[in-house]
């Protein structure tokens, strides 16, 4: 048996596992984490649990320590710093006549890297762009285009129903909505009536 928390970086992400170390969190707290990518900023979703052996993926990274007040600080100054990015960025983007558009920045908890998503209908050359953010920036910098489902989630809505669209509210992961299923229960084959906001076929069905 191992004992394990699951954490999320973002809301509504994907929950990964840690090694505790010994440390007893709740539910709701901030902790760093070693990840493959350098200490990450994260909520506790699951608290301490003992799991079988062959249920966890080893080796497990480690929980570094319960967030503490510069953390949080820390923490704080990088969503801030996003903001100023992302309109620096946007300002870039025009200077360079990029068919793109940028969606969301993100600043890594330890200032290593900045990845910044975008969407584009193709394949578009940002080769001199990064060069300009890196200068900037004194940093790795990454893009990364997603597709429309993505960028809908970031961005947040309402559905048709009038509450906040399923995929930002507590969908963690895209699940194919077939014709097939909307046949099975008799909902309207329309594509406008089954697809969500990004007009993809991934509205959540009843049953």
């Amino acid at each position: 048996m191992k004992n394990i928390i699951g954490v999320r970086f973002k809301k509504l992400g994907k929950i990964y596992f840690f090694n505790p170390k010994g440390l007893h969190v709740r539910k709701g707290d901030k902790v760093i984490v070693e990840t493959a990518q350098g200490d990450e900023y994260g909520e506790v979703m699951i608290p301490n649990r003992w799991v079988e052996d062959e249920k966890i993926v080893t080796p497990l990274k480690k929980v570094v320590r319960i967030a503490n007040y510069r953390d949080h600080k820390q923490y704080e100054e990088c969503r801030k710093k996003e903001k100023e990015a992302f309109n620096i960025a946007l300002k870039k983007i025009k200077e360079h006549k990029l068919d793109m558009t940028l969606t969301d920045v993100e600043y890594k908890f330890d200032n290593s890297k900045i990845l910044f998503y975008f969407t584009a209908d193709g394949r578009i050359d940002f080769r001199d762009l990064v060069k300009d953010l890196a200068a900037i920036y004194k940093t790795r910098i990454e893009l990364r285009q997603i597709g429309v489902r993505d960028e809908v989630k970031r961005i947040g809505g309402n559905g048709v129903c009038g509450r906040e669209l399923c995929c930002c509210s507590f969908l963690s992961d895209f699940e194919t909505v077939s014709i097939k299923m909307a046949k099975e229960q008799n909902m309207s084959l329309n594509p406008s009536k089954i697809s969500g906001n990004c007009r993809k076929t991934n509205v959540l069905l009843e049953v």
